[in-house]
């Protein structure tokens, strides 16, 4: 009998914040840079540097704790994480150990109609390393110290996971909770946002969890679902060869679909964690915890809830809508010019989707303003233009923000109400189109769309595609 095996994973997850400032200097956090312009003596190691801890981390990281039903730890501290790596410049991390920020928490991830929750064992601070670029034409490697000092909140997960697809919505889930929240834009391919994956694999059945490896060097969704598939597909081999699991640090190559081993696993012993001597401990008050808590804004579970009922869009353009804090918030400010809430949702579900789509925008990109879509939207219901040209405006409302109105009539796109206009084009049309016109006359309903698509195209778009359908019917009677 074949033995069924069964995956348990957890997630080690770091998210970088959003402050302007890194954790212990005033150094700025912006991505990107040349190499070691965002530095000073504090985040590059220099000796007699001394840390100021920055408080928005703290709040940061009591929002995340507080949004995933975290315990808030009231007096906690930094402890320091000795290891020697070259983009490590002080030899030690500032870190969390013995009391994290926050503790004892879980989401609420979906997989079609079932619900499970995902507990998270701790929630910790710390600052980010530096980062080493190799230079495989000269054969060197260099460091970057911009990213050293960034500060990070580290989730780590109960082995709660049973699948990639439930390690999918778990990310995702925790990704949106963080984003709604402001604390960090949580982009992966930008490394804002990176998780480590532990995993064994067990006999369905027992209870004794397997020995687990770590992946590292994961940053797509994908890359860690090929990743899951694919340490879970070599730990049963060994299993099913008689070989032990090494618990150790695997790397994932992604281009050749393939893990192989960085180091053996380490414990914290072998970090040396010892209290850090230059940070007091923080005191949070219950006036604190009450503040942020006050300072919580709507997360997308609760505002899609309200989308249905307040405003009656169905539950699948809510569940796009809000999956982007962005959209979102366009969404509403938009409704709440023009109080349209389904036309709005109609043109973000429709060529908003296709326009990110072809032209590979993320929601977070689109740089148009409620106002101009509220624009769009009053001059489509007002019939002022038709549904085609409505589109062609918003294509360059789109890409370049412009001002629906002044663009219709800079571009003479208004539609044309002159019933006298139209009725002779329609009978051009007719006269010139004969055997159309016998076919409809005939019983052949399709042969009126030729004769719509003739005055279309003779009136240059500008007429209402409804009118010009009733006016050539009233004619060919």
């Amino acid at each position: 009998m074949t033995k069924q095996y069964e995956t348990v994973i957890g997630l080690e997850v770091h998210v970088e914040l959003a402050t302007k400032t890194k954790i212990f200097c005033g150094c700025s956090t912006a991505f990107g840079g040349a190499p070691n312009t965002h530095t000073c003596p504090v985040c590059t190691g220099m000796p007699g540097s001394l840390p100021v801890l920055n408080k928005q981390v703290v709040e940061y990281a009591m929002a995340v704790g507080l949004a995933a039903n975290c315990r808030i730890t009231q007096v906690c501290k930094f402890d320091r994480k000795n290891y020697f790596y070259p983009d490590n410049p002080q030899n030690y991390q500032i870190s969390q150990l013995y009391l994290p920020i926050a503790r004892d928490g879980f989401v609420e991830i979906e997989i079609g109609d079932t619900k499970k929750k995902i507990g998270i064992h701790e929630m910790h601070m710390e600052e980010d390393a530096g980062k080493l670029i190799h230079d495989e034409w000269d054969d060197t490697s260099l460091v970057d110290y911009n990213r050293s000092g960034v500060p990070l909140i580290e989730i780590v997960s109960e082995p709660d996971m049973r699948s990639a697809e439930e390690v999918m919505a778990y990310l995702e889930k925790l990704r949106l909770i963080i984003q709604y929240l402001g604390a960090s834009d949580c982009k992966l391919q930008e490394g804002s946002m990176r998780a480590d994956v532990n995993l064994s694999v067990r006999e369905v059945g027992t209870t004794e969890l397997g020995t687990r490896t770590e992946m590292k060097n994961l940053n797509s969704f994908k890359a860690i679902s090929r990743a899951i598939e694919g340490e879970r597909a070599r730990q049963i081999e060994l299993l099913e060869e008689g070989k032990a699991v090494i618990q150790e640090t695997r790397r994932w190559d992604d281009n050749k679909e393939y893990s192989y081993a960085m180091r053996s696993k380490e414990d914290a012993q072998d970090y040396r964690y010892f209290p850090e001597p230059d940070l007091a401990p923080i005191v949070i008050s219950d006036e604190w915890i009450a503040r942020m808590k006050e300072q919580q804004p709507e997360l997308r579970t609760e505002k899609l809830e309200r989308y249905k009922s307040e405003f009656k869009i169905p539950e699948y353009d809510a569940g796009i809508i809000t999956e982007s804090k962005h959209m979102a918030d366009l969404f509403e400010a938009t409704t709440a010019i023009c109080g349209k809430p389904k036309k709005v949702s109609n043109w973000l579900m429709g060529e908003t989707l296709r326009l990110m789509k072809e032209r590979d925008v993320e929601a977070d990109a689109l740089k148009f303003s409620p106002e101009n879509l509220a624009k769009l939207v009053e001059l489509t219901e007002a019939g002022t233009i038709n549904s085609s040209v409505a589109k062609e405006v918003f294509e360059q409302v789109f890409a370049e923000n412009v001002d629906p109105d002044k663009y219709v009539e800079e571009h003479g796109l208004k539609t044309v109400n002159d019933d006298g206009a139209l009725q002779e084009v329609i009978a051009k049309v007719i006269a010139e189109n004969p055997k159309a016109a016998a076919e409809f006359k005939g019983g052949k309903e399709k042969a009126i769309g030729a004769l719509v698509g003739q005055t279309m195209k003779a009136m240059q778009g500008k007429a209402n595609p409804a009118k010009v359908n009733e006016m050539l019917r009233a004619a060919l009677k």
